[in-house]
């Protein structure tokens, strides 16, 4: 009993929970708040797949036969991603309002979090403490630095700001690659290999596919934000059957996107980076043109005067 409700908790710091309920809010309620924390937790989980590879720690069911592991795992453990995108992605909200309530809300939240990734025994003490300076450190710097990234970024034309997400993404990816160098012949300790499998997983080599997919992924957020950003956004108002009906018009158009890799065998880094940016780019742009052009969705009445202008001179 006791360990469903901490696999329960651990899924409210998953990117299972996390991706849809930002998509959601991003095609039905406030698009501009969800990408803001789709851009966020993208770059954040990419940090996470670079430190695992940078330290390459064990978890502890790996190593000690007294822990059991409750879930299975293959990826490292150093720093917790659970327990790093916790405070980015309920502080985040939380940092929409002032009400201590919530604030203290988000804060057993991402508490309950950390503790069940011990539990769990798929994380050390050190790797959730960890996890969170991490995170945290990552919030407040992300909400402090958002207003002069957001401004410099749409001052260029949007093929510089396309051009711009490419390379931040592959800059990303060489990273990633970097940190693999010193372990891109690893071969799993025999003991690490048992307690991987006893739980239900499997030794999967090292390699950088999941580090592709997290800068596909987020190369295509950051296109196609920048292109819905030029497009005049849309309007996520309108009655509920509107809003929800644009939720399966935009999985449709995402299993489409997706189905041919399900056909195929095996992923590839390219293919990896080119499926993720491509979805990401639908979800993003695609989709919200799609829910203006079926009138599921209105596209925003561009302002007749500029920012500052006053009502009089446009009567003039």
């Amino acid at each position: 009993m006791l360990t469903g409700f901490w696999d329960v908790v651990s899924f409210l710091g998953s990117s299972a929970f996390y991706v849809p309920v930002i998509l959601v809010v991003f095609w039905c309620v406030a698009p501009r708040q969800a990408a803001r924390a789709a851009v966020i937790l993208l770059f954040g989980a990419f940090v996470n797949t670079f430190l695992k590879l940078l330290f390459h720690d064990p978890r502890p069911y790996w190593t000690d036969p007294t822990i059991e592991g409750e879930q299975p795992h293959s990826s490292f453990g150093m720093p917790s991603g659970h327990a790093q995108n916790a405070p980015v992605a309920w502080g985040f909200w939380a940092a929409q309002t002032r009400r201590r309530s919530l604030w203290a809300a988000a804060a057993v939240i991402v508490a309950l979090i950390g503790v069940s990734r011990v539990f769990l025994g798929v994380h050390s003490i050190g790797q959730v403490l960890a996890g969170w300076g991490i995170g945290l450190t990552f919030l407040v710097v992300a909400l402090y630095a958002e207003p002069f990234i957001v401004s410099w970024w749409t001052r260029h034309h949007l093929a510089v700001q396309m051009t711009l997400a490419l390379v931040v993404s592959l800059v990303l990816l060489g990273a990633a690659w970097v940190a693999l160098q010193p372990i891109e012949d690893w071969r799993w300790p025999s003991a690490w290999a048992r307690a991987i499998r006893a739980s239900g997983g499997e030794t999967d080599s090292v390699d950088l596919i999941e580090s592709s997919m997290a800068a596909g992924g987020f190369f295509g957020v950051l296109a196609g934000l920048s292109l819905l950003a030029a497009r005049g956004w849309f309007d996520p108002g309108g009655t509920p059957w509107r809003r929800l009906a644009r939720v399966p018009v935009a999985l449709a158009g995402a299993a489409v996107v997706y189905l041919p890799v399900l056909l195929l065998d095996g992923t590839g880094l390219l293919q990896a980076f080119i499926v993720q940016a491509v979805l990401g780019f639908w979800v993003t742009a695609g989709a919200p043109e799609s829910f203006v052009r079926l009138r599921l969705a209105a596209r925003p009445t561009r302002a007749v005067t500029r920012p500052g202008d006053e009502r009089s001179e446009l009567r003039q």
